[in-house]
Parts: structure tokens; C-alpha cells; sequence
């Protein structure tokens, strides 16, 4: 094993990790797309009401800029088992190994977890679709519009440019504005 394990973040693990990274730099993969495409049913969704949590989806001529996270040797074994249980908890992820360029000019491999588009969760949903979803959805870890606001935000910080997660920030802004608002 190296000494330095990178894990490639595109949602949640930017701002969430679950561990201290011993370097955090940006980066982008090749050939993936960052998406609202599974359905959460727990996190930030119901059975009744499911939420949309970020995937990286195949999508040969795009990319997806995050950030790698670097995990120490002496502290790999337990980040994997802690990573393991929070996106493999069911086969909707696959963990994958794959080459991701870091803004500072290396190239590097990585783990990351992309969509398993044959599970029952996965979904193509347009924009739109998107922003109604999780202007309205809940689950055990809170409003779905929290989960999207914290990862557009944090890109923002970084300065991450997603034209597509800033629209859908927007419009879910308005959508919930506009139902607080009195009739």
C-alpha cells in the first residue's frame, strides 16, 4: 500500500468526509458526471418520499471536478472500513480505482464510488424534476435541499465551478420561498 490512499469527493465527502485528510486538493475525473440520480430513501428521503443524493454517473465526454482526499498510511484501514460501511451500505455505489488529475498538475489513483445504474434506486431525472424532489425532502440526516446546498457551497469555496448544482441551488431557493410565502 502507498503512502498516501486518495478518495476522490464529489458530494458529500467534500464537506463531509469522515475523516481527516491529510491533503485536500482539487481535482478532476474524466468520463464521469456528478448527478442527482439516486433516489435516497433514508438519508435525505423517506420510502414515501424519496430525496436525490449525488452520483457520479458514466458520461464518456464529461467530467466531474471534486476534490481528493489523501489518507494516511497508518490510518487507511479504518477510513476504508468507515467509507465502506457509509456507501456500500447496499450495491446502489460501486467502489471503483481510477486516475484522477489533481489541479496541481499530478495524476494519481483513487478510490471513488460511482452509480450502479442496474439498482432499483438509480433515476434519470430532469432538472426540474431535480429541484421539486429535494425542495421537498426529508430523511434521517435532514432536508434534502441541505445536502445540495452544502455541496454547492463548498465548491463554491473551493472554487469549484458547476454551473448545473448553482441552477439547481437557485431554483430550489425559489421553490421553497415561494411555498413560506403567504397565500
Amino acid at each position: 500500500m502507498k503512502d498516501i490512499l486518495w478518495v476522490f469527493g464529489y458530494g458529500s465527502l467534500i464537506w463531509h468526509p469522515g475523516f481527516e485528510p491529510v491533503e485536500q486538493v482539487p481535482a478532476r475525473l474524466d468520463g464521469w458526471k456528478r448527478r442527482f440520480c439516486l433516489c435516497s430513501l433514508r438519508y435525505r428521503g423517506t420510502f414515501e418520499k424519496h430525496g436525490l443524493v449525488l452520483a457520479l454517473d458514466a458520461a464518456p465526454d464529461a467530467y466531474c471536478s471534486g476534490v481528493a482526499l489523501g489518507i494516511p498510511r497508518d490510518g487507511q484501514e479504518k477510513v476504508l472500513e468507515d467509507l465502506r460501511k457509509r456507501e456500500l451500505f447496499n450495491p446502489a455505489y460501486r467502489e471503483i480505482i481510477t486516475t484522477l488529475k489533481l489541479q496541481d498538475g499530478r495524476e494519481v489513483e483513487a478510490l471513488t464510488y460511482v452509480v450502479n445504474r442496474e439498482h432499483e434506486q438509480y433515476g434519470q431525472f430532469n432538472a426540474e424534476e431535480q429541484a421539486q424532489i429535494i425542495a421537498t425532502a426529508a430523511g434521517e440526516r435532514g432536508p434534502n435541499c441541505d445536502y445540495l446546498w452544502n455541496t454547492a457551497d463548498h465548491l463554491t469555496e473551493l472554487g469549484i465551478a458547476d454551473p448545473d448544482l448553482d441552477w439547481l441551488s437557485d431554483r430550489v431557493r425559489s421553490i421553497r420561498s415561494s411555498a413560506a410565502a403567504p397565500a
